[in-house]
């Protein structure tokens, strides 16, 4: 914000409020904002967009890195949004996340097994298991799909993948995955399972792939849409943005750690290789 014009305390006022991984305090925090009379709510991950649409239709919200906003019904649709929301979106569609599936194959040829972590309070999480599911029946791989809601279930869930004999992990992105990407790179590495991440984050972390979109670049966009909206915008004629871009993103220390060969064909297509 500051980088177009916005200076905290000189022509704008920031009011911040954490969740600190407590979904069941969005509501409030959200009603709270809106007692306030603020004059923009900037909304991320997407239960906490959620949470701000239901707490008013009328102050606009911006929402970063929201996940199928319009199948879920935060906007009517991406080019119209219609109401009071608007912002970036997470994908340009689920094909992002079955892309994932396929590039952890093709990393790893002889794979049968994979691993699926996600989490079901995600408003997105019924429709990419869904896709995920005919993904893998196409690539012939069979999924063990185990849920977390808490950080406190990880071991339990890596536990049973391990009892399932699963060969490699996909995480289904999600803010709570990438909020304790080091604990989930800990124990994938502990239980000598390869992971696939949505956002590269978590690569960075010691996950061993991530293919998806700049969180970065998302958020820096989303200052745009609150910008125009100062400005007097309305939120239901300002399409909603989809990354155009995606990163594929090799940790090969972690590989090495795996004793996990990445063909070399795979590696030269990688935006970054972290050592």
């Amino acid at each position: 914000m500051r980088d177009i014009g916005w200076v905290e305390g000189q022509n704008v006022v920031t009011e911040y409020r954490f969740a600190d991984d407590k979904a069941d305090r969005l509501a409030s925090m959200a009603a709270e904002l809106v007692r306030m009379k603020v004059d923009l709510i900037v909304a991320q991950p997407t239960r906490a967009a959620q949470a701000a649409r239901k707490a008013t239709a009328t102050i606009p919200i911006v929402m970063i890195n929201a996940g199928d906003p319009d199948r879920i019904g935060l906007v009517a649709s991406l080019a119209q949004p219609g109401g009071n929301v608007t912002g970036t979106a997470f994908s340009v569609g689920l094909s992002t996340i079955t892309k994932g599936l396929e590039l952890l194959k093709e990393a790893m040829p002889g794979l049968r097994v994979v691993a699926l972590l996600s989490n079901p309070a995600n408003p997105a999480e019924a429709n990419a298991i869904e896709e995920l599911t005919k993904a893998a029946k196409n690539l012939e791989l069979r999924l063990e799909h185990v849920r977390a809601t808490r950080a406190e279930q990880f071991g339990r869930a890596f536990a049973e993948f391990s009892a399932k004999r699963a060969e490699a992990l996909l995480v289904v992105t999600e803010a709570l995955f990438v909020l304790h990407r080091e604990e989930i790179a800990r124990l994938a590495l502990k239980h000598r399972l390869p992971s696939m991440h949505g956002v590269r984050e978590n690569a960075e972390a010691g996950g061993l792939i991530s293919y998806g979109p700049s969180l970065r670049q998302s958020s820096r966009r989303a200052a745009t849409f609150a910008d125009k909206i100062l400005k007097g915008a309305k939120p239901s004629e300002l399409p909603v943005e989809q990354p155009t871009r995606f990163e594929l993103v090799v940790n090969r220390t972690t590989a090495k750690e795996l004793g996990v060969t990445i063909p070399q064909s795979f590696l030269v297509r990688a935006d970054d290789v972290v050592h």
